[in-house]
C-alpha cells in the first residue's frame, strides 16, 4: 500500500494511526499541503478533489480518511477499530464524526486561507476563528464521554476504535495552536492513554519522514 499525505494534516494522522494499530507497512509519499503540492500533477490528476489523504492499494485509489479507515477495518479484521454491536459502532461513529464534521472542517487548510487571503481577516481573528470552533466542539466531545457508561480507557470501551483516531491529531491540533484544554478534562485522559501507545506515538507528525 502507498499512503499520500501530509505529516501536519489531521486526516492523515487518522489513516496513520489506523495502519500502525493494525500492524500494515505501506510506502509514505509525502505532498507538502502549505507548498500547493495537492493543486499540481502529478497528484492533482490522481484525485479530483486534490486532498489528503490518499490511500492507494494494489490498483485501487481510495479518498477520505473515514472511508479509508472502514476500508482497513474490513480487509484487515483485526484489531477491530469498529467493534461490538450495531449500537457500539454507532457510538463510535457518532464520536469520530463529531470532530471530522463539526470541529475539522471549520479550521482546516483550505478555510483558514480563504478567511485570510479573500475575507481580510487578521492573524489574531483567524486564530480566535480556529480556537473558538476548536474549544466549543471538544466541549461537546467531553460532555459526550463524561456521560456515557461506554466510555473506557479509550472513547468507546478498553480498546482504540476510529473514534480515538479521530481524536488524538485533533488534540495535536489544538495544542499547536494553543487551544484552551482544561475543560476537557475526559477527552484529555483518553489522549493521554492513546499517546501512551506505540502506534500512537509512531504516527505523530514529528515522527513522519517529511516533518518540518
Amino acid at each position: 500500500m502507498q499512503l499520500y499525505n501530509y505529516f501536519r494534516s489531521s486526516a492523515s494522522f487518522r489513516v496513520r494511526i489506523a495502519l500502525a494499530l493494525k500492524g500494515l507497512s505501506y510506502e509514505y509519499l509525502p505532498v507538502h499541503l502549505v507548498r500547493g503540492e495537492q493543486l499540481k500533477p502529478p497528484f492533482s490528476d490522481m484525485t479530483p478533489a486534490a486532498l489528503v489523504p490518499m490511500l492507494v492499494d494494489g490498483d485501487q485509489q481510495l479518498t477520505q480518511s473515514m472511508a479509508i479507515i472502514e476500508y482497513l477495518d474490513e480487509t484487515h479484521p483485526e484489531p477491530a477499530l469498529l467493534p461490538g454491536d450495531a449500537l457500539t459502532r454507532a457510538r463510535i461513529r457518532a464520536l469520530a464524526q463529531d470532530i471530522a464534521c463539526e470541529i475539522h472542517p471549520l479550521d482546516n487548510l483550505r478555510v483558514l486561507r480563504y478567511l485570510v487571503n479573500e475575507l481580510k481577516v487578521s492573524e489574531d481573528d483567524k486564530n480566535r476563528w480556529y480556537r473558538h470552533w476548536v474549544e466549543t466542539g471538544l466541549d461537546v466531545v467531553e460532555r459526550q464521554l463524561a456521560a456515557s457508561p461506554m466510555t473506557g480507557r479509550f472513547c468507546v470501551g478498553d480498546t482504540p476504535t476510529l473514534a480515538d483516531c479521530v481524536l488524538v491529531p485533533q488534540i495535536f491540533n489544538a495544542q499547536r495552536m494553543d487551544c484552551r484544554l482544561d475543560h476537557v478534562p475526559t477527552v484529555m485522559r483518553v489522549f493521554g492513554e492513546c499517546m501512551a501507545l506505540d502506534a500512537f506515538v509512531k504516527a505523530q507528525p514529528s515522527a513522519c519522514p517529511d516533518a518540518s
